[in-house]
């Protein structure tokens, strides 16, 4: 008799042992269902989220655009202290702007305003 109740009892251990290392297969499908969910969301929040593809794509996008913003100011900037070493240190460089921007002349010269006419109406 304690043959029999020693191998009842192993059988029902083993039961048990196999029971409790699997959960059910409505649990299991559960578990499944939520994981899967959740790797969703993360995919999505890859996707679209602040740190995500779309976010980093726009960033670089607008990472170029300011480089060749950039680009523009630096070279404006050297071209206009060129422009400003040249009027510090060239006189004719002055006497030209004064003479395109201002109009003026120098003493001596004449000044000739030349119109033009209009064509004359063909008939």
């Amino acid at each position: 008799m304690k043959r029999a109740i020693v191998a009842q009892v192993n059988t029902r251990s083993r039961r048990d042992a196999k029971t409790s290392q699997t959960p059910p297969p409505r649990r299991r499908r559960t578990l499944e269902y939520v994981g899967l969910a959740i790797a969703c969301v993360l995919m999505i929040d890859a996707l679209v989220g602040d740190k995500g593809v779309l976010a980093m794509m726009q960033a670089r996008e607008q990472y170029r655009a300011l480089e060749v913003s950039l680009s523009d100011a630096r070279s404006e900037n050297v071209r206009l202290r060129e422009e400003a070493r040249r009027l510090r240190e060239d006189p004719t460089a002055v006497e030209e702007i004064a003479r395109r921007e201002l109009g003026l002349i120098k003493p001596g010269e004449r000044l000739f305003i030349v119109k033009d006419l209009a064509s004359p109406p063909r008939r």
